[in-house]
């Protein structure tokens, strides 16, 4: 049987949007979201799910965002897989500990086409491992489709936890 699990910082943050009307949710989100992370506004990306096991998140196909031929760029791509995966690590590592992208690995198969879906996901072992040790890393699982539901990009991302502050050296 797991344990129960107090939620952390970012949960807790998350969580008190449930104060607000539930027709202004999503948009108070999205702007708590990207003030928090300021590029993710700048592209436009829409936090659509967040839950400490999955993290869905969205990136219309906007001229801000367009390659040389009109497609998502794949600076574009990186951003939205990379914000997926830091975002479910983020919903998971203690709030003594700091998430750092650590490690990416993206294969671009096909010209995508329309905007773009990441979904992340973390198994339940991930993040009881995060929450056992104050430092540590993780291979996120993340997916990333287009409109027409194909992949036009395998990624793979390693994020690290580490303490928020270390004892000074005497």
């Amino acid at each position: 049987m797991s344990e129960a699990r107090a939620p952390n910082k970012l949960q807790r943050s998350l969580m008190r949007l449930d104060e607000a009307p539930a027709f202004m949710r999503g948009f108070v989100q999205n702007i708590i979201l990207r003030r928090a992370v300021p590029f993710t506004g700048t592209a436009g990306v829409k936090f659509v799910s967040l839950t400490p096991e999955r993290v869905e998140v969205r990136l219309a196909n906007e001229h801000r965002v367009q390659n040389h031929i009109g497609g998502v760029h794949a600076s574009a791509m990186n951003l939205l897989a990379e914000t997926a995966t830091g975002m479910v690590v983020g919903m998971n590592v203690r709030d003594d500990c700091t998430p750092l992208a650590k490690e990416l690995s993206m294969a671009f198969k096909k010209r995508a086409m329309g905007g773009l879906k990441a979904v992340a996901t973390l198994t339940a072992e991930q993040r009881a491992a995060m929450r056992a040790s104050d430092k540590g890393e993780v291979q996120v699982s993340v997916t990333v489709t287009d409109e027409a539901g194909v992949e036009p990009v395998e990624c793979v991302f390693t994020w690290a936890w580490v303490p928020s502050s270390r004892p000074a050296k005497n």
